[in-house]
Protein backbone atom coordinates (compact mmCIF):
# COMPACT_ATOMS: atom_id res chain seq x y z
CA UNK A 1 0.00 0.00 0.00
CA UNK A 2 1.19 3.56 -0.65
CA UNK A 3 1.10 6.86 1.20
CA UNK A 4 1.50 10.24 -0.49
CA UNK A 5 4.40 11.53 1.55
CA UNK A 6 5.77 15.03 2.11
CA UNK A 7 8.72 13.78 4.15
CA UNK A 8 9.97 12.05 7.27
CA UNK A 9 11.99 12.98 10.35
CA UNK A 10 13.60 9.76 11.64
CA UNK A 11 14.40 11.00 15.17
CA UNK A 12 12.12 13.80 16.30
CA UNK A 13 11.90 15.19 19.82
CA UNK A 14 9.08 17.69 19.20
CA UNK A 15 6.26 15.63 17.63
CA UNK A 16 5.22 13.66 20.69
CA UNK A 17 6.72 12.10 23.80
CA UNK A 18 10.17 10.54 23.58
CA UNK A 19 12.17 9.95 20.43
CA UNK A 20 9.77 9.53 17.54
CA UNK A 21 9.74 8.77 13.84
CA UNK A 22 7.54 11.45 12.25
CA UNK A 23 5.77 10.88 8.95
CA UNK A 24 4.55 14.02 7.17
CA UNK A 25 1.79 13.14 4.72
CA UNK A 26 1.04 15.23 1.65
CA UNK A 27 -2.34 16.89 1.14
CA UNK A 28 -4.50 18.96 3.45
CA UNK A 29 -7.95 20.48 2.98
CA UNK A 30 -7.79 22.79 6.01
CA UNK A 31 -5.30 25.49 4.87
CA UNK A 32 -5.05 26.97 8.38
CA UNK A 33 -3.74 30.53 8.49
CA UNK A 34 -0.17 30.43 9.82
CA UNK A 35 0.21 26.69 9.14
CA UNK A 36 3.66 25.36 10.09
CA UNK A 37 3.76 23.10 7.00
CA UNK A 38 1.99 24.90 4.11
CA UNK A 39 4.08 23.00 1.57
CA UNK A 40 2.08 19.89 2.52
CA UNK A 41 -1.31 21.30 1.41
CA UNK A 42 -1.15 20.33 -2.30
CA UNK A 43 -2.61 16.85 -2.77
CA UNK A 44 -0.68 16.39 -6.04
CA UNK A 45 2.74 17.19 -4.59
CA UNK A 46 5.07 14.95 -2.58
CA UNK A 47 5.88 11.40 -3.55
CA UNK A 48 4.35 7.97 -3.17
CA UNK A 49 5.99 5.80 -0.53
CA UNK A 50 5.39 2.13 0.19
CA UNK A 51 4.11 1.43 3.72
CA UNK A 52 6.30 -1.67 4.06
CA UNK A 53 9.39 0.39 3.24
CA UNK A 54 8.39 3.02 5.80
CA UNK A 55 7.81 0.29 8.39
CA UNK A 56 11.28 -1.14 7.70
CA UNK A 57 12.80 2.34 7.89
CA UNK A 58 11.26 2.92 11.35
CA UNK A 59 12.79 -0.36 12.54
CA UNK A 60 16.28 0.92 11.60
CA UNK A 61 16.21 3.46 14.47
CA UNK A 62 16.56 1.56 17.77
CA UNK A 63 16.03 4.63 19.98
CA UNK A 64 12.64 5.39 18.41
CA UNK A 65 9.75 4.32 20.66
CA UNK A 66 6.90 6.15 18.93
CA UNK A 67 5.63 7.17 15.51
CA UNK A 68 3.74 10.38 14.74
CA UNK A 69 1.58 11.07 11.69
CA UNK A 70 1.60 14.75 10.77
CA UNK A 71 1.07 16.65 7.62
CA UNK A 72 -0.77 17.58 5.70
CA UNK A 73 -3.87 15.85 7.01
CA UNK A 74 -3.32 12.20 7.99
CA UNK A 75 -7.05 11.44 7.94
CA UNK A 76 -7.11 12.13 4.20
CA UNK A 77 -5.06 8.90 3.87
CA UNK A 78 -6.54 6.76 6.65
CA UNK A 79 -6.26 3.33 5.04
CA UNK A 80 -2.49 3.12 4.44
CA UNK A 81 -1.76 4.91 7.73
CA UNK A 82 -4.01 2.50 9.64
CA UNK A 83 -2.23 -0.46 8.07
CA UNK A 84 1.15 0.98 9.03
CA UNK A 85 0.01 1.94 12.54
CA UNK A 86 -1.39 -1.51 13.25
CA UNK A 87 1.92 -3.16 12.35
CA UNK A 88 3.89 -0.67 14.43
CA UNK A 89 1.59 -0.96 17.46
CA UNK A 90 1.93 -4.74 17.30
CA UNK A 91 5.68 -4.14 17.69
CA UNK A 92 5.11 -1.96 20.77
CA UNK A 93 5.39 1.52 19.25
CA UNK A 94 3.32 4.42 20.64
CA UNK A 95 1.26 5.87 17.78
CA UNK A 96 0.15 9.48 17.64
CA UNK A 97 -1.49 11.57 14.93
CA UNK A 98 -2.34 15.17 14.28
CA UNK A 99 -5.59 16.17 12.60
CA UNK A 100 -7.26 19.44 11.71
CA UNK A 101 -10.57 17.73 12.39
CA UNK A 102 -11.76 17.34 15.97
CA UNK A 103 -12.28 13.93 17.53
CA UNK A 104 -16.04 14.49 17.26
CA UNK A 105 -15.78 15.34 13.55
CA UNK A 106 -13.64 12.26 12.93
CA UNK A 107 -16.19 10.05 14.71
CA UNK A 108 -18.89 11.50 12.44
CA UNK A 109 -16.69 10.85 9.36
CA UNK A 110 -16.12 7.30 10.59
CA UNK A 111 -19.84 6.58 10.26
CA UNK A 112 -19.53 6.68 6.46
CA UNK A 113 -15.77 6.06 6.12
CA UNK A 114 -14.80 2.89 8.01
CA UNK A 115 -11.10 3.45 7.28
CA UNK A 116 -11.26 6.60 9.46
CA UNK A 117 -12.47 4.47 12.36
CA UNK A 118 -9.72 1.94 11.61
CA UNK A 119 -7.08 4.67 11.86
CA UNK A 120 -8.60 6.01 15.08
CA UNK A 121 -8.56 2.47 16.52
CA UNK A 122 -4.84 2.24 15.78
CA UNK A 123 -3.88 5.43 17.65
CA UNK A 124 -2.79 6.01 21.23
CA UNK A 125 -3.04 9.81 21.07
CA UNK A 126 -4.67 12.31 18.73
CA UNK A 127 -3.88 16.02 18.62
CA UNK A 128 -7.14 17.36 17.24
CA UNK A 129 -8.41 20.62 15.83
CA UNK A 130 -7.27 23.16 13.31
CA UNK A 131 -4.33 25.41 14.08
CA UNK A 132 -5.78 28.82 15.02
CA UNK A 133 -3.26 31.60 14.62
CA UNK A 134 -5.03 33.86 17.15
CA UNK A 135 -4.63 31.09 19.76
CA UNK A 136 -1.01 30.25 18.91
CA UNK A 137 1.09 29.19 21.89
CA UNK A 138 4.50 27.73 22.62
CA UNK A 139 3.44 26.76 26.15
CA UNK A 140 1.47 23.57 25.46
CA UNK A 141 3.17 20.25 24.77
CA UNK A 142 2.83 19.08 21.17
CA UNK A 143 0.16 21.65 20.23
CA UNK A 144 0.43 24.84 18.25
CA UNK A 145 -2.72 26.59 19.45
CA UNK A 146 -4.80 26.56 22.63
CA UNK A 147 -7.91 25.11 20.96
CA UNK A 148 -6.08 21.89 20.11
CA UNK A 149 -6.46 18.93 22.46
CA UNK A 150 -4.41 15.86 23.31
CA UNK A 151 -6.93 13.02 23.11
CA UNK A 152 -6.46 9.60 24.70
CA UNK A 153 -7.97 7.71 21.78
CA UNK A 154 -8.56 4.27 23.37
CA UNK A 155 -10.24 5.87 26.41
CA UNK A 156 -12.26 8.19 24.15
CA UNK A 157 -13.50 5.36 21.94
CA UNK A 158 -14.50 3.40 25.04
CA UNK A 159 -16.26 6.40 26.64
CA UNK A 160 -17.90 7.54 23.41
CA UNK A 161 -16.57 11.07 23.97
CA UNK A 162 -13.24 12.89 23.91
CA UNK A 163 -11.02 12.15 26.91
CA UNK A 164 -8.04 14.48 27.13
CA UNK A 165 -4.60 13.59 28.44
CA UNK A 166 -1.39 15.49 29.23
CA UNK A 167 1.91 14.17 27.97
Amino acid sequence: MHIRLAGIVPESYVDGPGIRFTIFVQGCPHHCEGCHNPETHDFAAGRLADTDRIYNKVKQFPLVKGVTFSGGEPFCQPEPLAELAEKLRADGYHIMSYSGWTFEQLMKKAESEPQVKRLLNSLDVLVDGRFVLAERTLELNFRGSRNQRLIDVPASLKAGKAVTVEL
